[in-house]
C-alpha cells in the first residue's frame, strides 16, 4: 500500500488500496483503461511498465493491488474468470507426475479441471475430507505439491481448519492454496492462517452485483507471485479493464454487503431449523455445525451461504426451488439479490458419480441482503 493508505482496518483499505486519485483530472475513482497497447519512451523505453495490456493495464493494475492489500498477500493476480485463475495457478505449480490433495466437498467447476483437464497432462489428485487433518495427512505422498482446500465449502458448507493444514502441506514441502470465495477476505484471512495461496472467484461476493465474472491468485511468497505473473501473460486469462473496474467498485461496499449477508443467512438457517420438512441444515454459525468451534475462530461471521436438506428426496428439493418467488433461481452466488439452486442438477451436475457427489434432496441458498421478512415468508411458501 501506498503511503496514502495508511489504515489497517478492512473497510478504508478496501475503498483505498489501490485507489489513487488520477493525476491527470482527479479523479477519485481509477478511470478505465479501454485500451490495448501504450506509445513507448523510446524502443525498450515502458512508459509506467505499459506496453500491451495482457501483460499489464493500469485498472487491472489497481485491482490486483487492492486484493493483495486485503488479503495480506505480497502479489495479487486478476483473471477473466476463477477458473481461469485456477488454471494458471495449476500449470504453474505443477509437472506431470505430480500429485494434488482436493477436498471432498468442492465446486464442480474445479472438480472437472483436475479430473477432466489436468490429468491428461499425467498430474494425480486424490480426495480427502479436509475438514479431518489426519484424512488430509494420509492422502500426502511424496508426489503431493499442493493440497486444495475451500472453507466454507460448496455446497455442504464444511469448514477446514486452515492453520492445522498450513502445518501439514508445510511439512511435506507442499502449497496450501485454499478457495476463499464463500468467505471473502472480510470474513477471513487465509494468508495470515498459513496459506500459501489465496483463489477468489470475483464473480460472487467481491464483485457483488452479479454483473462480471473474474477470477483471482493472492500469495504469500514475492517469488511465486512473479512465477504467476510469468505464466499469466504467456497464458494471457487475464481480467479486462471493464471486469476490473467493476470489481472494484463492488469491493469498496464488500464489507456492509457480508455483514448484511451474514444477519440474513443466520435467520435463514434458524428459520429451516424449525421447519418440519427440512431434514437438515448447513450453515457453519450454527452451534450444531460440527465446523462451527472452528469456524468461530478463523472467521468474522459466517457468510451468506446455507444448504438444506428436505423430506421427499430429490424431486421435492427441485420443487422448492421451483417454487421460490424472491429466491432467483439460478447457478452462480455472492450477489446483492438472493439466489436458490438444485446443486445435484445445476452447479455440480459435474460430480455425479464421484466421490464428491452431493446429495439429490439438497438445496443451496445464496441469502442476499433483501429484506429478512420477505426472505423468510417466501422460503416458507416455497417449503409448503
Amino acid at each position: 500500500m501506498s503511503d496514502r493508505h495508511i489504515s489497517q482496518h478492512f473497510e478504508t483499505v478496501a475503498i483505498h488500496a489501490g485507489n489513487t486519485a488520477d493525476p491527470l483530472t482527479g479523479a477519485v475513482v481509477p478511470p478505465i483503461y479501454q485500451v490495448s497497447t501504450y506509445k513507448q519512451d523510446g524502443v525498450g523505453g515502458l512508459r509506467g511498465g505499459y506496453e500491451y495490456s495482457r501483460s499489464a493495464n493500469p485498472t487491472r493494475t489497481a485491482l490486483e493491488e487492492n486484493l493483495a492489500a486485503l488479503e495480506g498477500g505480497r502479489r495479487g493476480l486478476a483473471f477473466a474468470s476463477g477458473l481461469a485463475a485456477e488454471d494458471c495457478l495449476l500449470r504453474t505449480l505443477l509437472s506431470p507426475g505430480d500429485h494434488v490433495v482436493i477436498p471432498n466437498d468442492a465446486y464442480g467447476g474445479t472438480f472437472r479441471l483436475f479430473a477432466k483437464v489436468v490429468s491428461r497432462w499425467g498430474v494425480e489428485w486424490s480426495v480427502a475430507d479436509t475438514s479431518d487433518p489426519a484424512a488430509v495427512r494420509a492422502a500426502i505422498t511424496p508426489k503431493t505439491k499442493a493440497v486444495w482446500v475451500e472453507t466454507p465449502s460448496n455446497p455442504l458448507l464444511g469448514i477446514t481448519d486452515i492453520a492445522a493444514l498450513s502445518q501439514i502441506a508445510r511439512e511435506a514441502g507442499a502449497k496450501l492454496v485454499v478457495d476463499n470465495t464463500f468467505a471473502s477476505p472480510y470474513l477471513q484471512q487465509p494468508i495470515a492462517l498459513g496459506a500459501d495461496v489465496v483463489v477468489h472467484s470475483l464473480t460472487k461476493y467481491m464483485g457483488g452485483h452479479s454483473d462480471v465474472v473474474g477470477g483471482a491468485l493472492v500469495v504469500a511468497d514475492q517469488a511465486l507471485g512473479e512465477e504467476l505473473a510469468y505464466h499469466q501473460n504467456a497464458m494471457g486469462a487475464v481480467a479486462g479493464p471493464m471486469d476490473a473496474w467493476l470489481v472494484l467498485r463492488g469491493i469498496k461496499t464488500l464489507a456492509v454487503r457480508m455483514d448484511r449477508h451474514s444477519e440474513n443467512a443466520t435467520q435463514v438457517a434458524e428459520m429451516l431449523t424449525r421447519h418440519a420438512r427440512v431434514t437438515r441444515v448447513l450453515y457453519p454459525g450454527l452451534p450444531e455445525h460440527p465446523g462451527h468451534e472452528i469456524a468461530a475462530k478463523q472467521m468474522k461471521a459466517f457468510g451468506g451461504m446455507v444448504s438444506f436438506q428436505v423430506e421427499g428426496g430429490e424431486e421435492a428439493a427441485v420443487e422448492v426451488c421451483n417454487r421460490a418467488k424472491v429466491f432467483t433461481l439460478g447457478e452462480s452466488l455472492g450477489g446483492v439479490e438472493s439466489l436458490i439452486e438444485h446443486p445435484g442438477r445445476m452447479t455440480h451436475a459435474s460430480v455425479a458419480g464421484s466421490l464428491l457427489e452431493v446429495p439429490a434432496d439438497l438445496v443451496r441458498l445464496s441469502v442476499g441482503i433483501e429484506n429478512i421478512d420477505d426472505l423468510l415468508q417466501d422460503l416458507k411458501q416455497a417449503l409448503g
